[in-house]
């Protein structure tokens, strides 16, 4: 029996029994569909974060309190409090390869103008705020440096909250009630892309004294932003900053330092990696489906090679080898499989689409990945579709012919 010939008889047998052939691919068809959707998600949200982390610029260098930990995102273990701003302005006037610095600190809690009101954060940074973090303001104007040293209660608004407090109105000169304390308006910062995972635009940016002095009463920064002159210039900037550092801190000889510096292509690999084990973890528990429609199809089959005894027993006597036996059936559930698997591309496709238009995640969808999930299918067709095949091959014709 040639293949060509073999693929007539599947298609033949399975649509002789279209309900049960339909039920079969529904397995295969499910699989498929998710295993697509989930890596396109896992990719988009790859994808959103390392373009997030590049729009902060590539010569951006991030110093966090205690020590490097391999492989976590943010900070390290041992003391939370061993940055100052002192810290900053010596990075910011000692280290040539250094062109703009930014400490800051976080905190938060409910913001109100008028009868309206809101829970974000609030950030304290330097007047370079937006030469380190390259976000700048669409109107109005950033505070400076007098009132960053005076502690003056300004503040500057990221475009969603601005538009949460104040709606069409302008909020250039009002007034807003952080905490118990009262902050005037003085700039609406320009919109950022967001990753889905949080906004960058629902932010109070505030001078950094008059967060670490009215607001939160500590005399330490959660981490230190530093933008070094050039791209090329960035391991020599950390080195600076790190020796620099060690000796402001006391640290001699080998003794572990006490903050860490990362770059902005380490901070990429990290989020790389950790996105990629999400992306992968999606695909692995939809893959689960798949296994199930291949468990599906074996039953199938083991079914129908029961009900086709008798037909089996006269192929054989009539001079079928055990070949064109095991080929029949083994064809027949490849080709299950191969309609599952088209139909579960459409499927995954669509529903890729729906989750962009209906939850508003980014999706991107690759011929690779629909390639890998398409010929898995097939895979799970030939595993799970070979014992059945082999149990049909190995009848003796006689006692085939004998069954009732």
């Amino acid at each position: 029996m040639s293949i060509w010939e073999a693929v007539r008889v599947a298609l033949f047998g399975i649509s002789s029994n279209k309900m049960r052939s339909g039920l079969t691919c529904l397995g295969i068809i499910i699989g498929v569909g998710a295993v697509i959707a989930m890596v396109a998600m896992g990719q988009g949200a790859s994808a959103d974060v390392q373009e997030r982390v590049k729009g902060y610029g590539a010569n951006l260098l991030t110093v966090w309190p205690g020590q490097a930990v391999t492989g976590r995102l943010h900070g390290g273990v041992g003391s939370e409090d061993s940055l100052k701003l002192e810290d900053a302005e010596a990075i910011a006037e000692q280290c040539p390869s250094i062109k703009a610095v930014t400490p800051t600190s976080r905190s938060g809690g409910q913001i109100k103008y008028g009868n309206k009101n809101t829970n974000t954060s609030v950030e304290g940074y330097s007047p370079d705020f937006s030469v380190v973090r390259s976000h700048w303001v669409e109107s109005g104007r950033m505070f400076n440096e007098g009132e960053d040293r005076a502690n003056r209660k300004v503040a500057v608004l990221g475009k969603t909250t601005a538009e949460t407090l104040f709606g069409d109105e302008d909020p250039l000169g009002k007034r807003i009630q952080i905490k118990k304390a009262r902050f005037d308006v003085i700039g609406v910062l320009e919109g950022k892309d967001s990753t889905g995972w949080s906004d960058p635009n629902d932010t109070i940016i505030v001078p950094i004294n008059t967060l670490l002095r009215r607001i939160e009463s500590k005399d330490y920064v959660d981490r230190i932003y530093a933008a070094a002159v050039s791209e090329d210039q960035i391991e020599q900037a950390r080195a600076e900053i790190e020796k620099l550092l060690r000796k402001r801190h006391r640290i001699h000889g080998r003794a572990d330092d006490d903050f860490n510096v990362r770059t902005q292509t380490e901070m990429l690999d990290m989020l790389g990696g950790t996105t990629k084990t999400f992306a992968s973890l999606l695909a692995g528990i939809a893959a689960v489906s798949l296994l199930v429609g291949g468990i599906g199809i074996m039953n199938i089959m083991l079914v129908s090679v029961t009900e086709r005894t008798r037909e089996i027993g006269i192929r054989k006597a009539v001079g079928a080898s055990r070949r064109d036996i095991l080929l029949q059936f083994l064809v027949e559930s490849i080709v299950l499989s191969v309609i599952g698997g088209l139909m579960g591309i459409a499927v995954g496709i669509v529903g890729a689409r729906m989750l962009l238009q209906f939850a508003g995640w980014r999706v991107i969808v690759t011929s690779g990945s629909v390639l890998l999930a398409f010929f898995f299918a097939a895979a799970v067709g030939v595993f799970f579709g070979l014992y059945p095949a082999q149990k049909a091959a190995a009848m003796d014709p006689i006692e085939a012919l004998r069954y009732e």
